[in-house]
């Protein structure tokens, strides 16, 4: 234990140093120039503001229904999305711990709880005073989702949920993960991946059809033939939602890590560029997205029992996802065709 608190120490004071030359520098930057993971960085304030949390994160999730409105966020490496509102209505598939909870309603979620494994409540002075939030981390210590409390918000029920889920020993180890990464097939065949993907009928199809081929997602566009998936430009996010908010048109934004999903369904209005940041910055709903972490953006095509399904997909330098865009649509209803007419106006590299 006196390790354990030693290093704690050490690296706290690394942060505070690092902190009084970058006062404005975020906790998830820090942690990288820092060499550690975020939650670790977090923990190191526990007793000053932060409790670590232990417990059901299923059932944890199904009590932040009482905490009224709130602001959740969740980010992949490119992009940030932040909505105001309620958890409205959730339910929970599967069985501990492969447990997968929908979150529908202002908020929008699919949480995985297999990659959920560290909670904090987290109460840290800002510029805008108190903020007291809920985080979640994986394995490796990387954020999953938080949830930040609003003038709205219910603070007996997040007091209650802190008391209650408060891990027993608040200075025990972590126990970091490094995570493996997924092996995949150096040969495939091509035709029946090519059949399968023709045939679909529902975009979740593409899923398990990736997992039967051990395909990165990144690789099966560039498999399939640009019938079904093309490059265009990187930055041509800018150009859709500029279009996406004069026409008034309603979108689907998904952007997330492998332990949560947040999506975005409707219009988008108040669009700004600040430095390398493409931002919605509208009232209950915002996006950051980075572009200098976009490294190809591809226009993609699914079959479905309603028909076909546009979407135009971010990834980054390393070949991750950074976030989806599609016309709002739901089960049963044809795509929009005002979206497929801006797809198609889309110039391919």
């Amino acid at each position: 234990m006196t390790t354990i608190i030693n290093t704690v120490q050490k690296l706290k004071e690394r942060y505070k140093s690092l902190r009084e030359g970058q006062p404005n520098i975020r906790i998830r930057e820090a942690a990288k120039l820092l060499g550690v993971s975020e939650a670790e960085l977090l923990a190191t304030s526990i007793g000053e503001g932060v409790v670590r949390l232990e417990g059901n994160w299923a059932d944890f999730i199904l009590h932040c229904r009482d905490l009224g409105r709130v602001m959740a966020l969740t980010r992949s490496e490119g992009c940030v999305l932040e909505h105001k509102g309620t958890f409205q209505k959730i339910s929970i598939h599967g069985s501990d711990p492969h447990q997968v909870a929908t979150v529908i309603g202002p908020i929008e979620q699919r949480i995985f709880f297999s990659n959920c494994k560290f909670g904090f409540a987290a109460e840290i002075q800002g510029a805008r005073g108190l903020m007291k939030s809920f985080q979640f981390f994986d394995q490796a210590g990387e954020a999953i989702m938080k949830i930040y409390l609003q003038r709205e918000s219910n603070e007996d029920v997040y007091e209650q949920l802190k008391n209650e889920y408060k891990a027993i020993d608040q200075m025990a180890d972590l126990d970091i993960e490094t995570i493996k990464t997924p092996e995949y097939a150096s040969e495939i065949d091509e035709a029946g991946f090519r059949k399968e993907w023709e045939e679909m009928k529902d975009t979740h199809d593409f899923f398990g059809m990736l997992k039967r081929y051990r395909l990165h997602r990144q690789e099966a566009l560039r498999k399939i033939g640009d019938k079904w998936a093309y490059r265009v430009d990187r930055l041509v996010i800018r150009e859709v939602l500029e279009k996406a908010a004069e026409q008034e048109l309603p979108i689907m934004i998904f952007a997330g890590n492998r332990g949560n999903i947040q999506i975005h369904q409707g219009k988008v209005k108040n669009l700004r560029q600040i430095d390398n940041w493409f931002n919605v910055m509208d009232p209950d709903f915002v996006m950051h997205l980075n572009e200098d972490s976009i490294d190809e953006a591809w226009v993609v095509h699914k079959n479905t029992e309603d028909g076909l399904v546009s979407s135009i997909e971010l990834f980054d330098h390393s070949g991750e996802l950074v976030a989806q865009y599609f016309g709002l649509r739901k089960p049963g209803i044809p795509q929009n065709v005002a979206w497929k007419k801006l797809v198609d106006t889309l110039k391919r590299i």
